[in-house]
């Protein structure tokens, strides 16, 4: 058999398993039926990055409720996609989409273009990302490589070495089954992704309901579970610092501030804090030399037992919490004075959501 003859028949194959297996996703529609909407398919695109299927719906289903089309998304303000978007992590991803919103709103007529070289200008949109969108939203050949399917093509070709020394070569084997039939290329990506998602999983794959059983090499040789490879594991810096945790003396108001429009967390809502630095501090006059409030403020505040970790992508962090009364006055921003009952209208990122609990069941005395 051909090459190419070998690639249509894998492909039918995995069409027709995916025609009957598919699940029911919002931003998705049925095989065989019209591409869902651009915006959809990039809203959802960008959620799933680092985020699994069950945690992006209800995000999915409440920015589709309250920004039904990429107009109303881009002329919201971005503290409100912030506020709707803490929970998801990997923040940069809701400023780019708010960014991205305003230029394909702004420069194209509220249309995303079809290609994945002009998808790839728009902000926060990748070669995968645009990919994706080009071909499940237009019907468009392109091969949308992520884990899923890095993972199955690794074990289909019985790749032996660690995913990331063979990113080049598994493009290559999407992009030949792509290219070589330019019919239902949104269900073909969808259906590889669905594939790595429900059965070639990372571990104990179903390899009996595979459609590619038969001439899948890792589970002709009894591998497939084997693979893929694990590169050795790196180990995260740990980083630490102290939070200050401030209520109002009258109100019971909580202190809060804004982070920087750029960086970690950028544009998000925090309790104020120490530096965060690669040691724990070790003298209390450190710590209240970044206390938020001027000197002449008087304030009463103890240390909390315990303190609160989160692991973000690159190091993981330690804080302990300072509880303390302030008077409700003196502030500038970018801090401010937030109630109880309002925290959920704010961007509170996951790590101070963490905070905030651990606090209550420390430090009811304050509060």
């Amino acid at each position: 058999m051909s090459k190419e003859k070998e690639l249509k028949k894998r492909r039918k194959q995995l069409l027709e398993w995916y025609d009957t297996h598919h699940r029911s996703l919002p931003w998705r529609s049925p095989p065989g039926t019209p591409p869902p909407p651009a915006y959809h398919v990039w809203l959802s695109e960008i959620m799933l990055q680092q985020t699994v299927v069950k945690v992006v719906i209800p995000y999915f289903l409440k920015f589709i409720r309250q920004w039904p089309r990429i107009e109303d998304l881009a002329s919201a303000p971005l503290d409100d996609v912030l506020t709707a978007w803490a929970g998801l992590g990997y923040y940069a991803r809701a400023r780019n989409l708010h960014k991205c919103a305003n230029t394909v709103t702004q420069d194209y007529d509220g249309k995303f273009p079809q290609s994945p070289e002009q998808l790839q200008k728009l902000p926060g949109i990748g070669p995968y990302t645009a990919a994706a969108i080009a071909s499940i939203a237009f019907n468009v050949p392109a091969a949308a490589v992520d884990g899923n399917v890095e993972r199955v093509l690794t074990r289909y070709y019985a790749i032996t070495t660690p995913i990331r020394n063979n990113k080049k070569q598994l493009k290559t084997y999407a992009e030949q089954l792509a290219h070589v039939d330019d019919k239902n290329a949104g269900d073909l990506t969808q259906a590889l992704m669905e594939l790595g998602a429900t059965l070639c999983t990372p571990t104990k794959p179903d390899c009996p309901s595979c459609p590619w059983q038969q001439t899948c090499m890792a589970h002709q040789t009894g591998v497939a579970a084997d693979l893929p490879k694990r590169a050795p594991k790196q180990i995260k810096p740990e980083r630490y610092g102290t939070a200050f945790f401030l209520t109002a003396e009258k109100s019971g108001k909580l202190l809060l501030q804004k982070r920087p429009e750029n960086g970690l967390l950028g544009g998000m809502v925090e309790f104020p804090s120490t530096p965060w630095q690669d040691a724990a501090y070790k003298k209390e006059q450190d710590i209240l030399s970044h206390f938020p409030l001027p000197d002449h403020i008087p304030a009463v505040f103890k240390k909390l037992p315990g303190r609160v970790t989160h692991h973000f992508t690159h190091f993981t962090l330690h804080l302990t919490v300072w509880a303390g009364s302030v008077p409700e006055k003196g502030l500038s921003a970018p801090l401010f004075w937030a109630a109880q009952e309002d925290l959920h209208k704010y961007a509170l990122p996951s790590i101070m959501k963490k905070l905030h609990n651990h606090t209550l069941k420390e430090n009811k005395s304050f509060l």
